[in-house]
């Protein structure tokens, strides 16, 4: 611990969170009071500050006691960062928001994307969140239902999904080959546990609605069936690093990357 100035501002950094510096929107301390309220650690980081500062001033502090708390302020710290980033995204959009900002379907959805930005366990998972609930105040092409699913995803999904959904962005019709070697230098054995977790995430994210297989469609958006071929016969499996057939984002997967990858989106009604 250094000085009681120091113990001061840490306390000040929790009461300064409700305000949402500058925000046009009133709503805005309505979702900042909404996402605070389901992070349970929130209301005893504030009473903490109260309590180390007396202690402090007595020479009293518990060591781990002041571990708790140095953790927590860097946790009370992101969270005062995204609120910010979140009323910023907001007031990027030149729309009257405030009847969406206040009303209970999506105070709701603030409540479960924070629950979910408390479990977070990478910065990346976070920032995915806050354009989440940035973009679901801002745009109607997405219903409500889908930023659920969205958020589900997120709590789901684990850095190597999002590795492999990006790797089909940035190529679409990329094979499993290709996609795996944007993610390491070399191919492994197919009997090894990287390969095998390789089948798994893109099972994963195949039965999850997020990629498919590259289809063709007719003029009515029906896929057409493939035509299947003879071939000669082989005595293995086909490679968890097969390298013909290529792949695509849904429709929803496509959903999801412009509402949790992009900045946030212009409103579409």
């Amino acid at each position: 611990m250094t000085n009681n100035k120091q113990l001061r501002t840490e306390e000040f950094i929790a009461y300064d969170l409700v305000l949402v510096k500058g925000s046009k929107y009133k709503g805005m301390l309505k979702v900042a009071a909404n996402a605070m309220s389901v992070i349970p650690w929130v209301g005893n980081f504030i009473a903490a500050g109260n309590t180390i500062h007396s202690e402090y001033e007595q020479g009293k502090i518990n060591e781990l006691y002041q571990e708790w708390f140095h953790t927590h302020k860097v946790k009370i710290e992101s969270l005062y960062r995204d609120l910010n980033s979140l009323s910023e995204h907001i007031e990027v959009i030149q729309l009257d928001l405030a009847n969406r900002l206040e009303s209970e379907e999506y105070l709701s959805l603030v409540r479960k994307s924070f629950r979910s930005w408390d479990q977070a366990d990478t910065k990346e998972k976070r920032r995915y969140i806050v354009n989440l609930i940035s973009n679901a105040a801002t745009s109607s092409v997405c219903h409500d239902d889908q930023v659920r699913l969205f958020n589900e995803w997120i709590d789901k999904y684990h850095e190597i999904h999002f590795m492999v959904i990006k790797a089909i962005v940035n190529t679409n019709g990329i094979t499993r080959k290709h996609i795996w070697l944007n993610i390491s230098d070399s191919k492994p054995r197919e009997d090894s546990s990287d390969a095998d977790l390789f089948k798994l995430v893109i099972r994963d994210l195949s039965t999850g609605g997020v990629i498919r297989q590259t289809r063709i469609t007719n003029y009515q958006g029906q896929f057409i069936k493939k035509t299947t071929r003879s071939s000669k016969g082989s005595d293995t499996l086909e490679s968890a690093f097969e390298d013909s057939k290529p792949y695509e984002l849904t429709e929803l997967g496509q959903k999801f990357v412009h509402y949790t990858m992009n900045e946030v989106i212009a409103r579409l009604d």
